[in-house]
């Protein structure tokens, strides 16, 4: 008698929320604590981890490290998925932030729908939100934005001259995510559309961390104030007649003395899937 074959497993794809490790979801931390593999992106605060996993469950790293070449590649971490789920097992893919929201969700979907493996996803609180909230400077707010827009800037071919006019006109709130590096030219873009000169621009550097930073600029004066500064990783920015509410209402206070990264680094050249599939490799 043939032996029957194994049901697959299920992936849970979960946002961890920004640094604070009190920020994710009951329904999350359910999940960790049945988890049998866990795949961990870099911004993930490890207390999460300590506090939540399973004491018996494998925990791999599958960081990325925007623009750098020693992120996890997706397609291994697709593989990670497939592999561990066809085996039976409980996966968490456990995202920094929120797992819709500039996080290449859309891969990890198509992979696991390709080989039937059931799937569940939890939002988190995203950088966006986590950021807002611990600067005091709510995305919409009466007579001063009540839209809000989530952008990314990491190439130049990313918004056009005509959105770049758009952006430079509206009202909305700009928040800017993975763009620190490309901030001159974010400004340079906004300014020579004539953005209105009642807008203000916050860097929050790690946000909702101990480490947590908040520079403030107006956009006209951005040239004597910040340019060519460079920021501790995940660093967001928000553009907007709200960051003028940031002085009154910020609560918030990290440890200013001190620049350190709560998310420490990626060193290597990531994680390779073992031919064998026994064993993950620090390259």
């Amino acid at each position: 008698m043939l032996p029957q074959q194994q049901q697959p497993g299920k992936v849970i794809l979960a946002g961890a929320g920004t640094g604070d490790p009190d920020l994710i979801t009951i329904k999350a931390v359910r999940y960790l604590q049945q988890a049998d593999i866990i795949l961990t992106d870099r911004l993930v605060s490890k207390e999460i981890l300590t506090r939540y996993a399973n004491p018996l469950a494998e925990i791999i790293p599958v960081g990325k490290q925007c623009r750098r070449g020693i992120s996890t590649p997706q397609k291994t971490i697709n593989e990670l998925l497939i592999e561990f789920a066809l085996e039976g097992k409980l996966v968490v893919r456990l995202k920094g932030g929120d797992t819709s929201i500039f996080s290449n969700i859309l891969d990890e979907l198509q992979a696991l729908k390709a080989h039937n493996i059931p799937f569940e996803i939890i939002p988190g609180v995203t950088a966006a939100l986590g950021a807002a909230a611990y600067t005091g400077i709510p995305l919409t707010a009466r007579d001063h934005a009540t839209a809000v827009r989530l952008l990314t800037f990491y190439k130049s071919t990313v918004v056009t001259e005509e959105y770049w006019k758009e952006l430079a006109q509206t009202d909305d709130t700009l928040v800017f995510y993975m763009s620190s590096e490309t901030l001159d030219d974010v400004v340079k873009k906004l300014t020579d559309n004539h953005i209105a000169a009642d807008k203000l621009l916050a860097v929050v550097e790690q946000a909702t961390t101990p480490f947590q930073k908040v520079y403030i600029s107006d956009l006209y004066d951005y040239n004597k104030t910040l340019k060519n500064k460079t920021y501790i990783s995940p660093s967001l920015v928000i553009i907007g007649k709200v960051v003028n509410l940031h002085q009154e209402f910020s609560w918030f206070t990290g440890n200013n003395e001190n620049s350190e990264y709560y998310f420490k680094p990626l060193t290597g050249s990531g994680y390779i899937l073992d031919v064998k599939k026994e064993n993950i490799l620090v390259a």
